[in-house]
């Protein structure tokens, strides 16, 4: 039997439209900045993409700058931040890392808005912080991310927005990981800078775009020539943006057939909780492709590499540095420290079937049999 892949929220593989459009970006070759044919053919490739993602995302063309990816445009968002005057910024406990570190790495202060047992950001201890901001601190900057990477969970976004634009600040939105999942309106939630990437969609990896809002205002942090309306400077990627804007039409066009894997995942988390697995953001709205589940004492990187084995390719609920596995900042932030070196997280996506997911669940059931067996065999 072929391989299931339920890894969508790594990297979900290549649509075949964002294929076709490399493909046809690569015969064109030219430089889009350069104003003969080829270098206009490939200005239109660039274009007509950014209004693809454009759509996606609920924004205008004229405010898409594209990235080398996801990291990047939460960097550009940050980085422009604190060039605006931002000397105190707050990052929810369960941003990417991308977000964290780029906050720390920026020079400046930085303050974790806490999350509750589901991962839901606390608004009340938000208000209450920006209630009492100190004017020293200049702007307000709080970054809280659209949908979380390891759980699905949902954030309240417009909900904070209202409160960062009460204090006059600046709202960033990882929207990584939700885009194409659910609806995502930049404007009508009131970011003031978004973050998408295109190989969470389908398209090729190496390229994101980051938008932005009349409040906000970017600062080029790559400096050269003046491409991207000179907020991003280097020659884009014509290619990977071709395949970018062919995979969000698709995922646009895709978004409701795509909410069928919540049943999928509902079914499949039913089986796992009966046989004492625990899910994590159980309680809370979450992206229907995603399932968090731990396994008491049972190993993440034991059940990741048992599954494997068993034709079926997930993840585990821990982030890897150098090929080590230290827990999960997500969930230790939900007070699920003990479980977070236990949790594995299954997703799925636009090719992923129900027999997929019932695949996963019968290896799983037979992996947690097998350990189960082993914990309560006598000790030599």
């Amino acid at each position: 039997m072929s391989a299931v892949y339920l890894d969508y929220n790594a990297t979900a593989p290549v649509r075949p439209q964002a294929a076709a459009a490399v493909a046809r970006a690569l015969q064109v070759g030219g430089n889009p900045s350069s104003v003969h044919a080829a270098g206009r053919a490939a200005r239109a490739i660039i274009e007509e993409a950014r209004g693809e993602v454009a759509a996606l995302i609920g924004a205008p063309a004229s405010t898409v700058v594209f990235t080398s990816g996801g990291t990047e445009a939460n960097a550009l968002a940050i980085e422009s931040a604190v060039a605006a005057g931002a000397r105190r910024l707050i990052v929810s406990a369960v941003e990417h890392d991308s977000v964290l570190e780029g906050a720390r790495a920026s020079g400046a202060e930085v303050e974790v808005l806490p999350v509750d047992a589901q991962g839901v950001a606390d608004l009340a201890w938000l208000e209450a912080r920006l209630a009492r901001w100190d004017e020293t601190d200049g702007k307000p900057f709080v970054a809280l991310m659209a949908a979380n990477n390891e759980t699905g969970v949902i954030q309240p976004v417009a909900a904070a927005a209202a409160l960062v634009r009460g204090a006059g600040g600046w709202l960033h939105v990882d929207a990584v990981q939700a885009a194409g999942k659910i609806e995502i309106d930049s404007r009508g939630m009131g970011a003031d800078t978004l973050s998408v990437s295109a190989h969470k969609l389908g398209g090729p990896q190496g390229v994101g775009a980051l938008t932005f809002g009349p409040r906000a205002t970017l600062s080029r942090r790559l400096h050269g020539g003046g491409q991207e309306r000179g907020r991003r400077a280097g020659t884009e990627n014509t290619p990977g943006v071709a395949g970018f804007g062919a995979a969000a039409r698709a995922a646009r066009e895709g978004l409701a057939a795509l909410q069928a894997q919540a049943g999928w995942r509902d079914a499949a988390e039913a089986r796992l909780r009966a046989a004492g697995a625990v899910v994590m953001g159980a309680d809370a709205p979450r992206l229907c492709n995603t399932l968090c589940v731990a396994s008491p004492g049972h190993a993440s990187e034991l059940q990741v590499m048992a599954l494997d084995l068993a034709g079926v390719m997930v993840s585990a609920g821990s982030a890897c540095s150098s090929g080590k596995v230290k827990p999960s900042h997500v969930l230790g932030a939900m007070g699920q420290g003990e479980l977070a070196g236990c949790a594995i997280r299954v997703s799925g996506g636009w090719a992923s079937a129900e027999d997929d997911w019932n695949r996963f669940v019968e290896a799983w059931s037979q992996v947690h049999d097998r350990y189960a067996a082993r914990r309560r065999a006598p000790a030599a």
